[in-house]
């Protein structure tokens, strides 16, 4: 092999590396300021934030006054719109009936989609069902699974639960 093949074959290998190199960070910036990227993250955050929040919406603390307090205030902190101006308008008398009835709940999201999502306007559609363990202060408790339907409103701190709609469970016939 003489010297200059030598040279030939390294520049070969350079110009294959910095191809390589370009090719890479082409592809790196196509999918950096991908559209479908970018939906996808939206989608997943908003359902995240969904179910965390239909997750609270069903858990509350009855075991006295100031952990009812405090459960309510997660209610409104998880809400927006008409919702949260409906648990804001009944909150005082929610709050006399949940002390006195001292149940304990616990919502545990057990499955849950979107089923629509438009990010201009700040809005998204889900179901979800929700698996609630309920302890009352007396008695046996138990778990109830409940299916709802959300609307949810992006917000300055996330998105929101906006509607919550509970879905009948069909017989199956």
């Amino acid at each position: 092999m003489t010297p200059r093949t030598k040279t030939m074959g390294g520049w070969a290998v350079l110009l294959a590396a910095v191809l390589i190199c370009a090719l890479g960070g082409w592809s790196y910036a196509q999918a950096r300021g991908d559209d479908d990227l970018a939906y996808a993250k939206a989608r997943d955050t908003a359902l995240s934030d969904g179910k965390r929040g239909l997750a609270v919406l069903n858990s509350l603390d009855g075991k006295d006054a100031k952990s009812v307090a405090g459960g309510l205030g997660a209610w409104l902190d998880s809400s927006a719109g008409p919702l949260h101006d409906q648990l804001a308008r009944t909150r005082r008398k929610d709050a006399a009936e949940l002390t006195k009835s001292g149940s304990t709940a616990r919502g545990k999201v057990t499955d849950a989609a979107l089923t629509a999502l438009d990010e201009r306007t700040g809005t998204a559609r889900m179901i979800a069902t929700v698996d609630v363990e309920i302890t009352p202060r007396t008695g046996k408790g138990g778990t109830e699974r409940k299916r709802f339907e959300a609307t949810l409103a992006r917000t300055a701190d996330g998105w929101k639960v906006k509607a919550l709609t509970a879905i009948a469970v069909g017989s199956g016939t």
